[in-house]
């Protein structure tokens, strides 16, 4: 008795702690984001410029870098980290397992796909569209192809009025095997520069957004943040069991298809824009579980502004490993969180 009391005092402080320390974690991972890259930036330049009120107008080289360049790929670094650690606790609720991530619902699989198609399609099959929408022709394509997969996981789920998971659990998986294969189709029949390109959006990244590609993709992801965030109480009822949340005045059902949906919305803005970015949506959450409970008044805020966090970090990382070129961010996501997969296998295993 004595230990659980123990143990729930020190999550309880732990939770009232995460808060301000994950902040202040995003604070200056953001600062060291604008001040880090191939061209450093010092603090004074950084203060004078926020002073002018982040004024593109300012005809200084360190003001063009960091509006231009740092300003945006730092917010969209933090966007799309928190929209992938939210997602996958998220996820993590809906399946009721602490090993779910937001790739199970085949969404990041049909943005790759309707990415693919762009690159080795787009300019035989649609020359006049790819005329037309220029630079944004990468991330439609990815957000029409997370669209459709959404659409047809949605249709299958959902059976007389009822969302069943693990309907979704099968169709994520049938699904991510088709899209697959289809990419492995359009990679076998690509051209060498085609191939080079579509190797590196699969693998991440996070650069050449400016503020035109980089704001829509914002709204998308606030909406689905602050959709996800309103169903915290209803996710802690949800963990009881159906039935029990249902007796207190849950609707299942409803419950499942706004996670489906805020869910779907956030990962296929984050696809559309940064390409495939592993891992995110699995370890924070989990390791936020790990540290202060799986209450999700604290676990969603506590995931949203860690995977900001720690996305801007990796994206650091990938930026100046290899200076003046750049890793892709995806594979340093899954460097660092490939050995803590193991790690959370070996201590499941120890458990059972």
């Amino acid at each position: 008795m004595l230990d659980t009391l123990t143990i729930n005092k020190q999550r309880g402080a732990r939770q009232l702690l995460a808060v301000p320390i994950t902040l202040a974690l995003l604070v200056f991972s953001a600062i060291f984001a604008m001040a880090i890259g191939a061209v450093s930036l010092s603090g004074s330049d950084i203060l004078s410029y926020v002073s002018h009120g982040f004024s593109p107008a300012q005809d200084s080289l360190s003001a063009r870098v960091l509006f231009e360049i740092r300003l945006p790929r730092t917010v969209l670094s933090l966007a799309v980290g928190a929209a992938l650690g939210l997602s996958g606790a998220a996820m993590q609720a809906l399946f009721r397992n602490p090993l779910a991530d937001p790739g199970l619902i085949g969404v990041a699989g049909g943005g790759a796909l309707g990415a693919v198609i762009v690159i080795v399609l787009g300019h035989s099959l649609f020359p006049i569209m790819m005329a037309t929408v220029g630079v944004y022709a990468l991330p439609i394509g990815a957000m029409i192809g997370c669209l459709g997969v959404c659409a047809i996981i949605y249709k299958l789920s959902n059976r007389q009025g009822q969302f069943t998971i693990i309907t979704l659990l099968l169709a994520g998986i049938a699904v991510n095997a088709i899209v697959g294969s289809m990419i492995g189709i359009l990679t076998l029949i690509s051209t060498d520069s085609e191939l080079r390109e579509l190797t590196f959006w699969t693998m991440g990244n996070l650069g050449g957004n400016g503020w035109s590609l980089t704001l829509p993709v914002l709204v998308l992801i606030f909406i689905s943040l602050i959709g996800l965030s309103r169903l915290a109480k209803p996710l802690n009822l949800y963990l009881l069991g159906e039935a029990q949340a249902q007796h207190l005045g849950v609707s299942v059902s409803r419950l499942k298809k706004q996670v489906f949906v805020y869910t779907a919305m956030a990962v296929g803005a984050a696809v559309s824009i940064s390409g495939m970015i592993g891992f995110v949506g699995f370890v924070v959450p989990h390791f936020v579980r790990i540290l202060i409970g799986p209450d999700h008044r604290f676990l969603f805020p506590v995931s949203m502004l860690l995977g900001a966090s720690f996305l801007t970090i990796t994206d650091i990382i990938a930026r100046v490993a290899i200076i003046p070129a750049e890793l892709p961010i995806g594979l340093v996501t899954s460097a660092l969180g490939g050995p803590f997969f193991l790690f959370v296998l070996y201590k499941q295993t120890n458990r059972h």
